[in-house]
């Protein structure tokens, strides 16, 4: 399975980078940050003023699609996305797999006033640390790859660095899982991570299982207008899109046109 071998990768790579900086000297290192993490909720509620909240990809390649965007440079895309009034900007951090780097996070950071999500495989403390003083103000949580209790240890010890967490879910198992943890921001993915497989009626089947007042952000498969109205419709307040922005050569004016009412 591509999960499988995507965590056993970032597990070795994180233990690599914890001889290098052990956890309590990056922790130090938090009281001379100068970025404080932001209250994402307020940035992803979709309201009658902005009903489309977009959260928008800087992301490189996939596992599946290869390549995405050959001209690729993260704080342009960034400083395109925030011209264009994206509500958050994804991140990805993974290197061997997606192409990413968590340095993309500081140099965004430093020049882009936006929301920034981390999105990695994460499944240990001293990832959410390092998310914090790369830059970010939230991070991905997979509720797939992790246990009931991991998740809700991770989620837990996010709120305590004073982060919030996209917790994504792809079918009811995952939904306990997120609903036992206490997320607040519920992201599901209407791709198969094990198979890739896209299920774009996902959404419909979930939302009706899911608590009121949480977040619901859909994820993968997002590309026209015409989706996200029926995506809202039921229910969603935000929408992750990465491969479809990736792949314009004017990103603004195609942020512009799915985000406008």
């Amino acid at each position: 399975m591509i999960l499988d071998k995507i965590l056993k990768k970032t597990k070795e790579v994180v233990k690599q980078r914890e001889k290098q900086i052990p956890l309590d000297w990056l922790g130090r290192s938090l009281a001379y940050n100068p970025y404080a993490p932001r209250d994402v909720k307020e940035y992803l509620t979709s309201t009658k003023e902005n009903p489309y909240r977009i959260i928008a990809e800087v992301k490189k390649a996939s596992p599946s699609k290869g390549i995405i965007r050959e001209d690729f440079d993260p704080l342009v895309i960034a400083q395109a996305y925030e011209k264009a009034g994206v509500d958050a900007i994804s991140v990805l951090t993974e290197p061997h797999f997606f192409q990413g780097d968590i340095e993309y996070l500081t140099g965004i950071r430093r020049y882009v006033g936006t929301p920034l999500l981390r999105k990695d495989f994460i499944f240990c403390e001293y990832q959410l640390v390092e998310a914090l003083v790369y830059g970010a103000d939230f991070v991905l949580l997979i509720a797939k790859m992790l246990s009931k209790k991991e998740l809700k240890d991770l989620l837990n010890y996010a709120w305590h660095l004073g982060m919030n967490a996209l917790v994504e879910i792809h079918d009811v198992q995952d939904l306990t899982k997120a609903i036992h943890a206490g997320a607040d921001i519920i992201g599901i993915n209407h791709r198969n991570l094990e198979t890739f497989e896209m299920d774009m009626n996902l959404s419909e089947k979930l939302i009706p299982l899911i608590p009121n007042g949480k977040i619901i952000v859909a994820e993968s498969g997002i590309n026209d207008k015409e989706t996200i109205h029926r995506l809202h419709d039921v229910g969603v307040d935000a929408f992750l899109i990465g491969e479809h922005f990736m792949r314009q050569d004017d990103i603004v004016t195609s942020v512009k046109a799915l985000k406008e009412i």
